[in-house]
């Protein structure tokens, strides 16, 4: 059995990153987008794919995006808040 390929997208379309697993749709966050700022509302991840860090993986990759577009954001997920908390490289991002 080979290794799992993990991918994200971020779907502009729906305002939402996606993780796939072997093209397999795992979880979602939500964002939206005023101005420089990027709220970030939900994060779900499928108890199917639990344990694996998905949820991790997407917030990593939304807050690189935000701040490699000069953006800052509004963590309301309860995860993405607490992710930031626990990656203090990231707080830098958070709006005043």
């Amino acid at each position: 059995m080979g290794e799992e390929r993990i991918e994200i997208v971020d779907d502009a379309a729906e305002h939402r990153y996606e993780v796939l697993v072997d093209r397999v749709g795992a979880g979602f966050l939500e964002y939206s987008v005023a101005g420089d700022v990027v709220t970030m509302p939900h994060t779900v991840v499928s108890p199917a794919f639990g344990g694996r860090g998905l949820a991790g993986r997407l917030v990593r990759r939304a807050l690189d995006d935000a701040a490699a577009a000069g953006r800052t954001v509004v963590p309301s997920c309860s995860f993405v808040a607490d992710w930031i908390a626990h990656h203090p490289g990231y707080e830098r991002l958070v709006q005043p």
